[in-house]
């Protein structure tokens, strides 16, 4: 008896309905085709064991599964459940039921119970396309699935429960949840506010320009300067998700099992790789390619601290994902992207001994020391980073004062007012919502400059050097501070403070 049960397979953020063929007939055998991964064919001893506890068994015929398209890679665990229900319908151990607009996904435990799975949200929203009327998943992941609406979800925590449901012999229902309700909850920023950050104004200003643009920023100060502290604030500054922001999110957090039990991701996420981390570990792949910390920083913030300790080769991966914002792993049989909008906030020392050169200390580096130091961050590099930024010391009097500073609630309104106007200006630019992702026609369109501002950016390019990267990224910078000041042209004194902040080009520290 043939029976055919839909499952989904992930590849990117992407789902692909997978349908998998049971043919019982006479004879002795089992065989598991259409390019199935090692888990995949390692789930006979899973479903054999897990049939047996609960009272079914795998009797003794041939045993023909395909799971079509035959040419396309399968992996993990997820399919234990389908084939397991493939197997008793084909079987006639349950009843003959209509797979036909259902989609079922979970790993099986010997005991019959189901573990979670990866990217139920990509399967769930590819299951609404392509007219599917429910899905059943394991309990930890119908949050996450439920979010999309037009299909029933159903969370289960044991086979029985879905036998007996799809035999009639129990009702399961559908999880529920309100859109209306999801961006309900308060974000908790009470132990990481600017307003616990003595003096610093000019850096806060620069992080506020930031956060408005969503424009890369690089903090360049010696130790306990508060370089780390700061950074660590900037979600507290950013503004909310939009719905749409928040599903892409949750849809990458999905694939790698980081949105179980969640739901919808509702904080920017705030990813900070240690220093040893490697290149793919940044970038994403392997064998089966999986989203790495730059895709897992979209729509949110991409902290790497003590920018120069980390390996060249692993800052250089960093260079086209920040201008193209997305990243693409190619692999000999298929090729996958993964979204990486993300904004980059790094820190560093001035130089191997930590202190600027001008600096009283005991332990000062040579010239050419910082410049072997700052030279490990190659220029490319530099110039897609849109604001660098000196940090200094905090006095005594400034780290004694008992006054809070300036809360990050009030910085954060200023920052939600200036992208509502870019989110305004931008509305019918597809893949264009804030100012750090004008490209150079845009540029053209919406940072004309008067003469003024012309002649002081012209003097700026020529004593600094800059390269066309660089003019480009002073006029996104010079644009943010418009919007933050509420200025529709672009005035000279936008474009002077957005020249203040290309330090290293301003030093001349970067050959």
């Amino acid at each position: 008896m043939l029976v055919k049960v839909f499952g989904s397979a992930v590849f990117g953020i992407q789902a692909s309905t997978i349908t998998i063929e049971v043919n019982i007939e006479k004879g002795i055998g089992y065989h598991l085709v259409g390019l199935p991964d090692i888990a995949i064919k390692e789930s006979s001893y899973r479903i054999a064991a897990a049939l047996s506890n609960i009272g079914y068994q795998l009797r003794g015929k041939r045993v023909t599964i395909n799971m079509a398209p035959a040419d396309l890679r399968k992996e993990g665990s997820a399919y234990d459940l389908p084939i397991a229900l493939g197997i008793l319908s084909a079987s006639s151990q349950i009843t003959t039921i209509d797979f036909s607009e259902t989609i079922i996904m979970g790993e099986l435990s010997l005991d019959g119970s189901v573990q979670p799975i990866k990217g139920a949200l990509p399967i769930a929203i590819q299951a609404k396309e392509e007219g599917f009327k429910s899905i059943f998943l394991p309990k930890d992941n119908e949050n996450e699935a439920a979010i999309v609406e037009g299909i029933n979800v159903y969370g289960i925590t044991h086979m029985n429960e879905l036998i007996d449901h799809l035999e009639g012999k129990r009702s399961l229902e559908p999880v529920k949840v309100d859109q209306a309700t999801l961006f309900d909850v308060e974000e908790d920023f009470l132990h990481l506010d600017f307003s616990e950050v003595k003096g610093q104004e000019n850096i806060k200003r620069a992080m506020e320009i930031a956060a408005a643009g969503g424009h890369n920023i690089l903090l360049i100060g010696p130790p306990g300067s508060g370089k780390t502290m700061i950074a660590k604030r900037i979600p507290s500054i950013l503004p909310p998700m939009t719905l749409d922001e928040a599903l892409e999110t949750t849809k990458i957090h999905s694939i790698v099992g980081k949105a179980q039990n969640v739901g919808l991701i509702k904080k920017r996420p705030f990813r900070s790789p240690h220093h040893t981390a490697s290149s793919v570990s940044l970038v994403g792949g392997g064998s089966y390619p999986q989203p790495g910390e730059i895709s897992l920083a979209h729509n949110g913030v991409l902290f790497l601290d003590e920018l120069p300790e980390f390996k060249r080769e692993v800052l250089e991966v960093l260079r086209q994902p920040l201008e193209d914002r997305e990243v693409t792993i190619s692999r000999a049989k298929f090729t996958v992207s993964y979204p990486s909008s993300f904004m980059l906030v790094a820190s560093m020392n001035p130089s191997p001994s930590g202190y600027f050169s001008d600096e009283k200390s005991l332990t000062q580096s040579s010239a050419l020391e910082m410049a072997r130091y700052l030279n490990k961050i190659s220029g490319p590099l530099l110039d897609r980073i849109d604001l660098h930024i000196e940090v200094s010391p905090v006095p005594f009097e400034q780290l004694s004062e008992r006054a809070p500073s300036e809360s990050s609630d009030a910085i954060r309104l200023r920052v939600i007012k200036a992208r509502m106007i870019q989110a305004e200006r931008f509305e019918d630019i597809k893949g264009v919502h804030y100012n750090a992702q004008l490209n150079s026609k845009l540029l053209k369109t919406y940072c004309e400059l008067d003469q003024a501002s012309l002649s002081l950016l012209k003097s700026a390019m020529e004593r600094l050097n800059l390269s066309a990267r660089a003019y480009d990224r002073i006029l996104k910078v010079s644009r943010t501070i418009a919007d933050l000041d509420g200025s529709e042209k672009l005035q000279p004194k936008h474009i002077a403070e957005a020249i203040q902040y290309r330090s290293l080009d301003r030093d001349g520290w970067v050959s």
